[in-house]
């Protein structure tokens, strides 16, 4: 069983290794500054990713904004305040089934609730991909806090502490693991996520500001990676993109750890 067990261990590293690197190799060659500092101009015939780089970052960090206070508020409510224990059940239930929901079809929802309101835009996106990881941000952490000792809560309460002041100042700090996890794993799937994009944000590569931006229809480079590589035929475009996106991913967790580790001091100390 040792060996068996062995065996897929490596043969998963090996998978995810071997497709890292055949990625890498096929997409370092094509990134370009003039590739990365430009957009599309089709009457000079250049090609350009600017725009989905920066509306790549707008879908981030705006989804995280909407996202993080949803799902740790939940995941304390849940844990913490909430003593009707067949209502927690049906919301972790509702929680565990909305993450296992095709990303299609919260594409459609998101089409139906918030494009046709507020028009194809990447704030339609954002909203969109924040009900898709409110599940996970809100599973995660909820699970972390139920890592925390009790005797922690109750050293906490015996020294006069509140309820929110032992939450804030106790319990959070000490389930920052899992909220870093969370945070990982949305930004993730978010940096990943297309089908529901191309429903809700459009694929436009216009070059905008942060607000203008979020108001306007726009590519994300997983969005531009399916274009340039399905309906252009620019395979060399869409392997830069994809390395671009693998590096972001690895950066992101490279932070995300770093974090992590500085919250974690700071919580001990």
């Amino acid at each position: 069983m040792k060996v068996l067990l062995r065996c897929a261990a490596f043969l998963t590293a090996g998978l995810a290794l071997a497709i890292m690197l055949y990625v890498i190799i096929r997409g370092i060659p094509n990134i370009t500054w003039q590739l990365l500092s430009t957009k599309p101009s089709y009457l000079r015939g250049t090609i350009g990713i600017l725009p989905d780089l920066l509306n790549t970052l707008y879908v981030v960090f705006a989804t995280l904004l909407v996202v993080l206070p949803l799902g740790v508020g939940a995941a304390v409510y849940l844990t913490e305040y909430a003593t009707n224990k067949r209502l927690v059940y049906v919301i972790e239930y509702a929680a565990e089934t909305l993450s296992g929901i095709p990303s299609v079809i919260y594409g459609l929802a998101g089409m139906l609730l918030f494009s046709n309101r507020m028009g194809t835009c990447l704030m339609a996106g954002v909203l969109t991909l924040a009900i898709m990881n409110l599940p996970t941000v809100m599973r995660t952490t909820q699970e972390s806090l139920k890592t925390v000792p009790q005797s922690y809560r109750e050293g906490a309460f015996g020294l006069g502490a509140g309820k929110w002041r032992v939450v804030r100042t106790v319990v959070l700090p000490g389930c920052i693991d899992g909220v870093v996890t969370g945070c990982i794993l949305s930004v993730g799937r978010i940096l990943g996520e297309s089908a529901a994009l191309l429903f809700t944000a459009g694929f436009a590569h216009a070059l905008n500001g942060v607000i203008d931006g979020l108001a306007s229809p726009g590519a994300t480079l997983t969005v531009a990676l399916y274009v340039y590589a399905k309906e252009q035929g620019e395979f060399g475009v869409a392997f830069a993109i994809a390395a671009i996106l693998m590096l972001l991913t690895l950066a992101v967790n490279a932070l995300a750890g770093l974090a992590g580790k500085y919250f974690r001091k700071r919580s001990q100390s």
